[in-house]
C-alpha cells in the first residue's frame, strides 16, 4: 500500500462525515445509523438497482470506518402491483396485471412468488459482491404492522398529504382520495382500487375497485366496494407517502436516489417533516445509466443490463468499480465496456501498491481510497498478476476447443510471463474471456494520444486492412507502414498492442488481426482515430 495517505479520501468518507455532523445537530442517537436502498420486485433488476446498494453500502462502511454502528437496509417493494410483463416472461403472466407481485405465482416455479423471484435476482448479485444488508420485505412489513403508527398518522392527515402533493407536482388525485391502495377482496388487484374514506375509530379504509391505467392501457376494475384493515396488511401506501413512512419507522439516516424519482423524494421529504415530524434522511442524487443509443437503462425501456449479465464477463470488483468511481453525471454503458473496467481495476491496484506513480497527492488518496472501497475496505495484502482482458480474449479464441485454459497458460508462459500461475484469479479471468468470445467479437479499444505521423500511419493501416490479405502480409504491411511514416517499427507495434490489447506487448500482430477479424480491428482503430 502507498504510504502517507491519511484516510480514504473518497466521496463516501466525506458523505459519512456529513451524516455524522448532521445527526449531531439534530440531536439524534448515533448508536446505529441506517442507510437504505430499494429493491424493485415488479421487473428485472437492472444495473442501476445494484448501484443503489453498492453506493449505500459504501456509505455504511465509511460510517463504520469512522467508529459508528451502521447497517444497510435492503427494502423490497414486493407489495407493488405488476404493471407490465417483463421481457422473457411467459405471456400468461399478463393475466396477473395489477396484482401485488407476491400474490403472483412464479412462472418459472423456482420461488414462492413472482416478487420473490425478482427480489432474489438482485440479492444474489449483492451476495456475490459481498454486500451485507438487512433484508426487509414490504409484504411482511405491512403484515407485521411495522408501519401501523405511521399509516394512521398519514390517513388522519390525508387532506394535508393531498395538498403537499398538489403543491409539489400539481397532481390533484390525493385531494379527493386517500394515499393508500387496498387489495381488492373480490378480484385480488391492488392499483385498481380507489380509497375514499378512512374510518378512524375502526382503523379501516373504504374503497371501490374502479380500474387503473397501466402503461397507457386501461385495466378495468371489478366494481367491488369493500373495506380494508391496514393493520393486517390489506393494502399499501402510495409512493407519494410510503418513503416517508419507511424513513421514520426504520429510522433511516441516508438514502441515495435516482433522478427519475426526484419528485417523489421531494414530496416525501415534506411529508416526513410536516406530518410525521421526523427529519428525512440525508440524500444524494445520482444520474441514470444510458445505453449506447442514449436511452435510460430500465426494465420499462426493455434494454435491461442486469448484474447477472455483467458477472458472466467480469468480476464483482469491476462492477463495484463501475458504481463507485463516479456518483454524478449520466454515463453510457453496455456489455462491451466490461473489459475496460477489468483493466481499470488492475491499474488501480498498481497505484495502490506503488507500481504506478501518481504525483498529485490528492489524486493518489482518491485512487487508493477507491481501490480500498472496491474491496470493501479489506484490500489484498499483495498485488496479483495482471493479464489484459483483450489478450486473454485473443488466446482463448485461438485455443483448441475445450483446452482454452491450458493453452492460455502455456502461451503466457512462453511469452514474457514465465512465472504465471494458474490460480483461482487467473482461472476465473480465463472463464470470463471464454464467455466473452462465445457471445461477442467487438474489441474495446484503449484510448491513446497520437502524433500526426502516428495518426497518418494508423489511417494507412486501416486502408490496407480493407483488402483480403493473410497474416504474414499484414505483419509485413505494419513494418512497411511504420518505415514509410518514419516511425520506429517497435513504437508502431507498441501503439497497436496498447490500443487493441491494453498492453505494450503481446502476440504476433498479423495472426492476432486475422483471428479477431480485420473488420473488427479496423472499426476499433477508426474509433481511436476519431478521438485524435
Amino acid at each position: 500500500m502507498t504510504e502517507g495517505i491519511i484516510g480514504h479520501g473518497t466521496w463516501y468518507d466525506k458523505t459519512a462525515r456529513g451524516i455524522i455532523e448532521r445527526e449531531r445537530k439534530l440531536g439524534r442517537g448515533l448508536d446505529l445509523i441506517r442507510t437504505e436502498m430499494g429493491l424493485g420486485a415488479s421487473g428485472l433488476p437492472h444495473i442501476g438497482s445494484f448501484g443503489d446498494a453498492a453506493r449505500s453500502f459504501a456509505v455504511t462502511l465509511a460510517l463504520k470506518d469512522q467508529g459508528f454502528g451502521s447497517e444497510l437496509v435492503a427494502f423490497s417493494d414486493d407489495k407493488d402491483g405488476l404493471r407490465k410483463v417483463p421481457a422473457g416472461f411467459p405471456e400468461t403472466t399478463r393475466e396477473y396485471l395489477g396484482y401485488p407481485v407476491t400474490n403472483i405465482p412464479d412462472p418459472f416455479k423456482c420461488h414462492t412468488s413472482f416478487g420473490e423471484h425478482m427480489s432474489s435476482l438482485l440479492l444474489e448479485a449483492l451476495d456475490k459482491s459481498n454486500i451485507q444488508y438487512n433484508f426487509i420485505s414490504a409484504t411482511r412489513a405491512y403484515k407485521d404492522g411495522l408501519f401501523n403508527d405511521e399509516i394512521k398518522t398519514i390517513l388522519s392527515n390525508a387532506k394535508r398529504v393531498g395538498e403537499i402533493v398538489k403543491e409539489e407536482v400539481g397532481q390533484q388525485r390525493y385531494i379527493k382520495t386517500l394515499p393508500y391502495f387496498p387489495i381488492c377482496k373480490s378480484c385480488g388487484r391492488i392499483y385498481t382500487t380507489t380509497a375514499h374514506k378512512y374510518l378512524a375509530d375502526e382503523e379501516k379504509i373504504l374503497y371501490t375497485c374502479k380500474g387503473m391505467e397501466i402503461k397507457g392501457q386501461w385495466l378495468e376494475g371489478c366494481g367491488y366496494t369493500g373495506e380494508a384493515d391496514y393493520r393486517k396488511g390489506e393494502g399499501k401506501l402510495s409512493w407519494k407517502s410510503e418513503f416517508a413512512v419507511r424513513w421514520k419507522a426504520l429510522d433511516i439516516r441516508f438514502e441515495a436516489y435516482g433522478k427519475d424519482i426526484e419528485d417523489s423524494v421531494r414530496i416525501n421529504d415534506r411529508i416526513c417533516r410536516e406530518i410525521l415530524h421526523y427529519e428525512p434522511p440525508q440524500h444524494a442524487r445520482y444520474e441514470m445509466f444510458l445505453d449506447k443509443s442514449g436511452k435510460k437503462i430500465s426494465k420499462s425501456a426493455g434494454n435491461v443490463l442486469t448484474p447477472q449479465v455483467w458477472l458472466q464477463y467480469g468480476s464483482s470488483r469491476s462492477l463495484i468499480l463501475l458504481m463507485l468511481k463516479r456518483f454524478t453525471g449520466t454515463r453510457e454503458l453496455s456489455v462491451v465496456d466490461i473489459p475496460q473496467y477489468m483493466n481499470e481495476l488492475d491499474e488501480l491496484e498498481d497505484v495502490y501498491f506503488g507500481k504506478k506513480t501518481v504525483e498529485n497527492k490528492k489524486e493518489l488518496a482518491k485512487l487508493t481510497g477507491l481501490f480500498e472501497y472496491c474491496w470493501w475496505l479489506k484490500p489484498p495484502a499483495e498485488p496479483s498478476v495482471h493479464i489484459p482482458y483483450n489478450l486473454l480474449a485473443y488466446l482463448v479464441k485461438v485455443a483448441p476447443r475445450g483446452k482454452e485454459t491450458e493453452f492460455t497458460v502455456q502461451k503466457l508462459r512462453e511469452s514474457t510471463r514465465k512465472d504465471v500461475e494458474l490460480n483461482d484469479n487467473l482461472r476465473q479471468r480465463i472463464d470470463y474471456a471464454i464467455n466473452w468470445n462465445n457471445d461477442f467479437t467487438e474489441i474495446k479499444e484503449t484510448p491513446i494520444k497520437l502524433s500526426t505521423e502516428e495518426r497518418d500511419a494508423l489511417r494507412n493501416l486501416v486502408e490496407n486492412l480493407q483488402q483480403e490479405v493473410d497474416e504474414e502480409q499484414i505483419q509485413s504491411t505494419i513494418f512497411n507502414i511504420a518505415k514509410k511514416h518514419n516511425i520506429p517499427p517497435r513504437r508502431f507495434f507498441q501503439i497497436l498492442y496498447t490500443v487493441l490489447l491494453s498492453s505494450p506487448e503481446g502476440p504476433k500482430m498479423g495472426p492476432y488481426i486475422v483471428a479477431m477479424g480485420r473488420q473488427n480491428v479496423t472499426k476499433t482503430l477508426t474509433r481511436v482515430l476519431k478521438l485524435n
